[in-house]
Order: structure tokens, then C-alpha cells, then sequence
């Protein structure tokens, strides 16, 4: 680890490697593997099949969640973790912000700015890597993810097949989609600001 870094920010192991084959390596491989499901799913115009698209999201935003908390409490962080589980992030999120826009659920300026600044942050992770030095998400990144799939998850509910429960006004999901744009653009200009140094010091 790098002296006074972030805590987001590491080497890579330049020692004996560990095997990447451990549970949260695995979840995060299930992430990625669920990606292709779930466009699939949301192309369907069956209702029932709409179901299922909101429970493969669902599930795979646990396994975000899972791997992350697995891998630190039990010590199995690896490289191939902490480069593969924001790919597989991105991954998801995009996938689905693309199909929620030819959809016509978000206006696709919105999807075009988000898909901008994850490609360019992962731009950035990439050339880092290349000098051996791996930026894993940020705490801002991480609330980031959470709002983005907040915004996926109340966009993809099949909200007419409820009886007794009112869609929330467009105002609500004005305010959680303003929300998310403003947090993925301050991480996003975060991750600048921090690689700009780190290209400084490497």
C-alpha cells in the first residue's frame, strides 16, 4: 500500500498471487454472467417476465453488496476483485440505464452523461493499472452505485400491476434521478482529481 494513499487506492500484489477462484471473485463473476439476463428480461413486453427482470436486478445488486463485505471480513481481497467488481458495477448499471432508455423511461442525455463518466473513470483505472496501481471504488463511488440502482430498481417495478399502490409522482423520481446525476458526477470528478495526482506520482 502506498504510503499516505487513500484507502481506495493500492499496488498490485507484486508477491505470490492469490487465487482469484474465492466466493466474492465468484458473486462478482455472477454479476457480470446476470448482465446479459437481464437485457434479455427487459426487452420482453410480458409482465410476468418484467417480474423477473426486477428480481435478477435485485439480486445481483446483493451480491454487489455481498462480495465487498465477504471479502473484507474474511480477508480474501484480491487484484482480480478489486478490478473486476467496479467493471461488473458499471456492467449492470449501464446495461440497464441503456434498455431503460430505448424503453423510454430516462431521456437518453441522461444515460449518454452517466455512460460518459463510468467509461471515463474506467479509462483512468485502466491506465493506473498499467503503472500497477489499482483504484477500487470510493466511498462517494459506492453511494453512487446505491442511488443508481435505487433509480434502476423504482424505474423497472412494473408499477401497474399493482391494485392498491400509486406510482410515486414524477416529482419523486425527478428529485432521486437529480440525485443520482449529481453523485455520479462529484465521484466522478473525484476519481479525476485523484488519478491527476497519482499520474504525478507514478
Amino acid at each position: 500500500m502506498m504510503k499516505s494513499a487513500p484507502e481506495n487506492v493500492s499496488m498490485l500484489d507484486e508477491g505470490p498471487k492469490r487465487s482469484w477462484v474465492n466466493v466474492p471473485n465468484i458473486l462478482t463473476v455472477f454479476r457480470l454472467i446476470m448482465v446479459p439476463i437481464l437485457i434479455i428480461l427487459m426487452l420482453q413486453h410480458d409482465w410476468n417476465l418484467h417480474w423477473w427482470a426486477v428480481s435478477v436486478f435485485v439480486i445481483a445488486g446483493v451480491t454487489d453488496q455481498l462480495d465487498g463485505h465477504i471479502a473484507r471480513s474474511q480477508d480474501l481481497i484480491t487484484d482480480f476483485g478489486r478490478i473486476m467488481d467496479p467493471i461488473a458495477d458499471k456492467a449492470l448499471t449501464l446495461s440497464a440505464f441503456i434498455m431503460l432508455s430505448i424503453v423510454g423511461y430516462l431521456p437518453w442525455w441522461f444515460t449518454i452523461v452517466i455512460a460518459a463518466r463510468e467509461l471515463g473513470v474506467t479509462v483512468l483505472r485502466a491506465c493506473l493499472l498499467k503503472r500497477s496501481v489499482v483504484v477500487a471504488a470510493s466511498l462517494a463511488g459506492k453511494f453512487k452505485t446505491l442511488l443508481q440502482m435505487f433509480l434502476i430498481f423504482i424505474l423497472l417495478l412494473p408499477w401497474s400491476t399493482f391494485s392498491n399502490i400509486v406510482m410515486p409522482g414524477s416529482w419523486f423520481m425527478d428529485v432521486v434521478a437529480a440525485l443520482t446525476l449529481i453523485a455520479t458526477l462529484w465521484s466522478g470528478a473525484g476519481y479525476v482529481i485523484e488519478s491527476i495526482k497519482l499520474f504525478g506520482k507514478h
